[in-house]
């Protein structure tokens, strides 16, 4: 409101007639080209599974016709005038970014944002250089340790990552073997977003709380090197991240924190991006990991159509589209032995009023509606079906897999309550210590 009011403010009432028969329509025409260009930039890159609400569209296209009024409007205009012309830029461009993070839900909070953006503590975030003086005590919640892994092998450049330690890795004198559980993020990611936006560690938490702090280790990676590099997890042009995470991070756990290396010990949980790196990297790589769980990932890694997925993520190289590719790669391979995979995926409630969506329930395929959430508004979406399609390939070739479906939206609330679903099967397919089989 107050953005709104700044704006009609600075585009005032007591004005030229050519201000408001030339300069007032420009600055119109201003806004909605860039509102336009904002859309188009985001098909043609592909960085979205649902469509955008409409009122995202409204406020960018706002804050592009402030600025507008702000340049168009200053040569002739009171002091005051100017500087609530000024102050309107960002007000609407925090409103365009509040209806973005309203969208997609990456930050749930005012704390989580300014935690983010300090780079403030992460919860029981300790040194590494604390964790000798730990062993053999009994600890009530697990330790997160920020980790810089060599990049020896991939030569991938990369920011810190973090290792999450259960109560039952300090209880000996030596580390326990314990399983692990990769954590990929989304397209746009820091190694932190599972845990301060995806609110992972409460969860793992709990289960290790209610499995006498048993509980396997947790990775959380960066596979993108900068916020707005969407690797994939494919090896290219831009870097090697699937060298990264197969040859850098897997080593570097089993030989720093006593991990076990055995693939039947091993998965990966993704959402979004980091849910078709989770199937893709279990299925190119059965013998270092056994276990996934894709979270609304694609049908493979995509940037955009398929022509500029080659182009984005190969060089130009389809043979490398063919590598990567889950479908192909589960059908050169197989049959599996040992591997299972949870999908879960999104029905969009018919209520769309609120982006977050209900949390709770399932609701049947066939109930599945289209439009907002069942992305055929979206052409270059590549999410739509993606979870029936892949399972059903995967089932020809061995691997055991099961579809699960939660009312919500694409957001990082989705990604949690996902999370917290198979946290207790994925457990028990990696044979944690006092996991119980929990059927997918």
């Amino acid at each position: 409101m107050v953005a709104a009011i700044a704006l009609i403010v600075a585009i005032g009432w007591r004005r030229s007639r050519r201000w408001w028969l030339v300069w007032l329509p420009v600055c119109v025409v201003v806004g909605l080209l860039g509102a336009l260009a904002a859309r188009l930039y985001v098909n043609s890159e592909g960085l979205a599974s649902d469509p955008a609400p409409f009122y995202l569209w409204v406020w960018i296209g706002v804050f592009a016709a402030g600025v507008a009024v702000a340049v168009l409007g200053w040569r002739g205009s009171s002091w005051w005038r100017r500087g609530v012309a000024v102050l309107a830029i960002p007000l609407t461009l925090v409103a365009a970014l509040l209806a973005l993070n309203k969208w997609v839900g990456y930050y749930p909070s005012v704390q989580t944002a300014w935690g983010a953006l300090t780079a403030g503590p992460l919860p029981n975030q300790i040194d590494a250089a604390e964790l000798p003086g730990l062993r053999n005590t009994v600890q009530t919640t697990g330790k997160l340790v920020e980790v810089d892994i060599p990049a020896d092998a991939s030569g991938f450049k990369h920011r810190s990552e973090y290792v999450y330690l259960p109560p039952a890795w300090f209880a000996g004198p030596t580390p326990p073997r314990l399983p692990v559980i990769m954590m990929v993020a989304g397209e746009f990611n820091t190694p932190a977003d599972w845990i301060r936006t995806g609110n992972a560690m409460p969860i793992i938490d709990g289960y290790a709380k209610a499995h006498g702090g048993q509980a396997p280790i947790f990775v959380f990676v960066d596979s993108g090197g900068s916020f707005n590099n969407d690797t994939e997890c494919v090896n290219g042009p831009r870097g090697n991240a699937a060298d990264h995470l197969t040859k850098d991070v897997r080593p570097y756990l089993a030989q720093q924190f006593g991990a076990s290396d055995q693939a039947a010990n091993w998965a990966v949980v993704g959402w979004s991006m980091g849910g078709t790196c989770a199937i893709d990297l279990t299925v190119m790589h059965p013998d270092l990991f056994s276990t996934f769980e894709d979270i609304a990932g694609d049908h493979g890694p995509t940037s955009g159509t398929k022509d500029q997925t080659i182009s984005r993520l190969y060089g130009g190289d389809a043979a490398k589209w063919d590598e990567f590719d889950p479908r192909t790669a589960m059908m050169r391979h197989g049959p599996y032995q040992g591997v299972a995979g949870w999908f879960e995926d999104t029905v969009t409630p018919t209520n769309t009023a609120s982006p977050y969506g209900g949390g709770g329930g399932h609701r049947p395929q066939s109930d599945a509606p289209t439009g907002f959430g069942g992305h055929d508004e979206f052409k270059d979406s590549d999410e739509a079906g993606a979870a029936d399609d892949l399972c059903a390939t995967a089932k020809t070739v061995g691997i055991s897999c099961s579809v699960h479906r939660i009312i919500s939206f694409h957001t990082w609330q989705f990604a949690e309550r996902a999370f917290s679903d198979a946290l207790p099967w994925l457990a028990a397919q990696i044979k944690t210590p006092g996991a119980t089989d929990s059927p997918a």
